[in-house]
């Protein structure tokens, strides 16, 4: 669960949330499978150096999820064990995040694709993957395809985060007055995120101002077990550390390298899913809001335009979280994805060119 923070409220909430309460299917039905409150299986990226992994199922290929921002792997529960009735699922928790260890760099896109290859192969995971990545993690799933197209089978977008927003959010915002000053990180943001560290260096106290400001509120999906582990994470001085550089870099050398390295996928099985569009808050205009949802539904469309296969999948009644308020349309998109893999009898390199 991502700790609640002010560039997660105007980088994603303002775009991709709605503001109305959705119905969250099968929401008498918590979540309170104890494999979410310890670690699975570690494994070694490096020297000394571990992170997470859980694996269902048997069958190729295998789908790889990839969480949003700051968020373990728990974020995958209403949907993994469903697709690992069809072919292996694996999820897992990035550096600092969940079970597994600090991080020892920066959390930037190129960095955690490069645990993630290398999770996979100490693992012996071996290709072809069907990428899915929720947020944040539809950037890095999109960067492992790019440096590593020829071990992805097939993708799911789960309403991506978008490399090119802070750019469009300062163009569509009059109170961002100068280029720089859109993308400058917010000085009180980055007091914040010390704060939190500070505290989590000294430990947090239950209940105290600092507290409330970095720990998340439980997760009413979750059962007692599932909540109480995610929090013993975010009290982490490694959990605050991954969360603030995962966040600083999301609009900079995440953005940039995702940028820098896209590319073509030819006839990559592709479905991106997009939430319901967000209703105006308190401070917008709704000319402006349905500015702001135009550009979120054409970075979908450009997106979709990366494959020959590519489509855009809009999700009715849905939160920016769609694995969780409608599992089912994630579930649906995936196993779409593995049909069309599996009637073409296996990916092969020359299929992307």
């Amino acid at each position: 669960m991502p700790v609640i923070n002010k560039l997660h409220r105007v980088l994603f909430v303002s775009i991709l949330a709605s503001s109305s309460a959705v119905a969250v299917e099968d929401a008498g039905k918590i979540i309170d499978d104890p494999v979410y409150t310890h670690a699975q299986r570690l494994v070694e990226v490096e020297p000394g150096r571990r992170l997470n992994l859980h694996c269902l199922g048997k069958g190729t290929p295998t789908v790889i999820f990839e969480a949003g921002m700051s968020t373990d792997n728990s974020t995958w529960a209403r949907v993994q064990p469903a697709i690992a009735g069809h072919t292996r699922a694996c999820s897992y928790d990035r550096a600092g995040i969940g079970f597994s260890d600090p991080a020892r760099r920066p959390s930037d896109s190129a960095n955690i694709v490069d645990d993630l290859h290398h999770v996979l192969g100490a693992a012996r995971v071996g290709p072809p993957y069907i990428l899915v990545g929720h947020s944040l993690g539809g950037m890095y799933v999109r960067l492992y395809a790019d440096i590593h197209l020829d071990e992805v089978a097939g993708m799911v977008l789960v309403d991506s985060a978008e490399e090119t927003w802070r750019e469009n959010w300062w163009r569509l915002d009059p109170r961002q007055p100068t280029h720089e000053q859109a993308f400058a990180l917010d000085p009180k943001e980055l007091e914040r995120q010390q704060a939190c560290i500070k505290a989590a260096e000294v430990g947090f106290v239950k209940g105290s101002e600092i507290y409330k400001i970095c720990i998340s509120p439980d997760d009413p999906l979750h059962g007692a077990a599932i909540n109480e582990a995610s929090r013993k994470n975010q009290m982490s001085v490694a959990y605050q550390q991954a969360s603030a550089s995962e966040e600083n870099n999301y609009q900079h050398a995440s953005a940039d390298e995702v940028i820098a390295a896209r590319r073509w996928y030819g006839n990559l099985p592709l479905i991106v899913l997009t939430s319901t569009p967000g209703r105006p808050r308190a401070n917008e205009t709704p000319a402006h809001r349905d500015a702001l949802n135009r550009v979120h539904a054409a970075f979908a469309d450009q997106l979709a335009a990366l494959s020959k296969r590519g489509v855009v999948r809009p999700v009715p009644d849905s939160t920016h979280d769609i694995q969780n308020t409608q599992p089912q349309a994630v579930i649906d998109a995936i196993l779409d994805v593995l049909k069309d893999v599996d009637r073409r009898d296996g990916p092969s390199p020359m299929q992307h060119r």
